[in-house]
């Protein structure tokens, strides 16, 4: 049911899966039940969702796909780890739904996306907020793995972003999802190196859509700043955009770089509660000066966001962000970034976070 193409580059398969139907907009939601009918649904549903996205949108989902005639259960989850998903591919096993819905931010997304991959069940992605891409990209971050970056999925047969409920979610969530936007700028620069040093595969056309997602955001901080309905359109269409990106590409490549290996290694020091996003911008700020591009405009757009760009803003010590990125550099050795190539050291790592007056 799902669009996908399959080419062949350097007898190499390569296969995209893309979404059949995306729709943002103020309303959004009251189409859910006619749009899985559309798709091809039309008994029965399992809603993964969190307790409070089940108040905020998880009952009224229910409500509308009940209301015309549908069987739907719930399953209720509040983090994001292997046990999680064995717990939802248990129900979905058990329950045969036809389709499960991810409602609410990354962690119930991810849930969601991971055990209906698992159990060969298509997936609708419902999101609560605009924190980061993984809203549309066909892969998940989840906790319990042996590495802590994200693993293959799949991609949302559906998107249905209500931006009337979004607008409603803290605004520090948007502002982590513009971080993670930006973080393209240095992801799709690592892909590159990766391609001509190494000889790794690079989808000009990916790289372009998460580029171009990434400017998007840039050129309309002001706008997505103002906290209105415009703005958050703006910022959804860009993170939908990058997970698009990372579907025609095959891997995560064109959005996850040297700047993410920066954050997974906060998550794994587990110094912090900053965000996602907001590591990545952060990340990003350094990443793009070692990458000799314009990483003061990264910093500029990231301020004028209101995002942290400094370890004091993030709320770690200075010695953290150096730790991160002696981690980061040994974190993934399959994925050549600038890190790999640039080699540093403990002393050029401080060099870099003052250059860039992260410390």
């Amino acid at each position: 049911m799902q669009a996908r193409i399959v080419i062949d580059l350097s007898l190499k398969h390569h296969r995209m899966q893309l979404p059949r139907e995306v729709i943002v907009g103020n309303g959004t939601m009251k189409q859910v039940a006619e749009i899985c009918s559309r798709l091809g649904f039309s008994e029965s549903t399992l809603i993964i969702a969190g307790s409070k996205t089940f108040d905020i949108a998880g009952k009224t989902v229910k409500e509308l796909l009940e209301n015309k005639g549908f069987e739907v259960n719930t399953f209720l989850v509040e983090s994001a780890t292997v046990k999680d998903v064995d717990a939802v591919e248990e129900k979905i096993r058990i329950l045969k739904p036809q389709v499960v819905l991810g409602v609410g931010g990354g962690t119930k997304i991810d849930v969601a996306k991971l055990s209906s991959a698992h159990q060969g069940v298509p997936f609708i992605s419902v999101p609560t907020t605009a924190s980061h891409d993984g809203i549309a990209s066909p892969l998940s971050s989840v906790k319990g793995f042996e590495k802590p970056y994200s693993v293959m999925a799949q991609a949302p047969l559906a998107i249905i972003a209500d931006t009337s409920v979004i607008l409603k979610a803290p605004r520090r969530l948007a502002i982590s999802g513009c971080g993670d936007v930006i973080a393209k700028l240095t992801a799709v620069k690592d892909w590159k190196l990766a391609h001509e040093e190494k000889g790794e595969y690079y989808g000009s056309y990916a790289a372009s859509l998460a580029l171009m997602s990434a400017r998007l955001v840039i050129q309309n901080a002001d706008l997505i700043k103002s906290g209105d309905e415009e703005g958050l359109r703006v910022l959804l269409e860009a993170l939908i955009s990058c997970g698009v990106s990372m579907s025609i590409a095959g891997s995560s490549r064109p959005c996850s770089g040297s700047e993410h290996l920066f954050s997974h290694a906060f998550d794994m020091l587990k110094v912090n509660q900053a965000l996602h996003g907001e590591q990545c911008g952060v990340g990003t700020i350094m990443m793009a000066y070692l990458h000799r591009a314009n990483w003061k405009r990264v910093k500029d757009t990231l301020r004028k966001l209101g995002a942290p760009t400094t370890a004091e803003e993030l709320g770690v010590e200075e010695d953290d962000v150096l730790r991160a990125l002696e981690v980061a550099t040994a974190m993934r050795p399959e994925r050549y970034t600038i890190l790999s190539k640039s080699r540093l050291k403990r002393e050029a790592f401080e060099r870099l976070a003052r250059a860039t007056e992260v410390v």
